[in-house]
């Protein structure tokens, strides 16, 4: 198997894997799969030389990734809404 048909095998399994995530009902599952599938569209985009595939998933993973730590930070300090 030739380098080009292993780049193209990362890009089944890239879409592959944005698909799963968008089924999923967690968001957080749903942001981390996610952000798996656009890093490997990265990955495949710079591979082939397809810079806009590339760059539209980075900013896709950035994305994922300051959502990620915005419901880490949630999870961990709660609001308590009973205060007075």
């Amino acid at each position: 198997m030739d380098s080009s048909q292993i780049w193209e095998w990362v890009g089944y399994l890239a879409s592959v894997v944005v698909a799963v995530s968008l089924m999923m009902a967690d968001i957080k599952k749903l942001r981390w799969w996610n952000l798996i599938g656009a890093a490997l569209f990265v990955a495949y985009g710079l591979a082939i030389d397809a810079i806009p595939v590339a760059l539209v998933n980075f900013f896709i993973v950035l994305i994922d990734i300051y959502y990620l730590i915005k419901l880490y930070n949630t999870a961990a300090n709660p609001k308590d809404d009973q205060q007075s």
